[in-house]
């Protein structure tokens, strides 16, 4: 057996919301899944990762699974300047969690946000 092209997916409100919210961040859109011809699930791809983004009402309708809300994950993304990264992502929607703050012996920057739906979103830079 082998397990191949990993992907994660996450459960949105607003399927047309976090869309847009991703594709700001430089993702692109590689596929969408319709149902009756409403789409409810999206695929983007980042520098080789790809995010899944489907609908919770789709996701109980469909199978019969009910998300909820979980915040044991969270999606990160290195940058050049955190700083500079949340104040983009608070500009477009995202809610500030943690502010950008230094840890391990000032290497590393990091700040959390949430998206549009309350996932977590981890920003992070290596300090020079």
């Amino acid at each position: 057996m082998e397990f191949k092209t990993p992907q994660i997916n996450i459960y949105v409100n607003n399927l047309e919301v976090s869309r847009k919210f991703y594709e700001k961040l430089g993702f692109k859109l590689t596929f969408t899944a319709e149902i009756e011809g409403k789409p409810v699930h999206h695929e983007l791809i980042l520098d080789g990762f790809k995010l899944g983004i489907a609908t919770k009402e789709s996701t109980l309708e469909i199978h019969g699974i009910n998300p909820g809300s979980n915040s044991g994950s969270e999606i990160v993304f290195w940058t050049e300047n955190t700083d500079s990264a949340i104040q983009f992502l608070l500009a477009n929607g995202a809610k500030l969690l943690s502010k950008p703050h230094d840890f391990l012996n000032n290497k590393l920057r990091a700040g959390w946000v949430e998206d549009p739906d309350g996932n977590p979103i981890q920003i992070v830079c290596q300090r020079i």
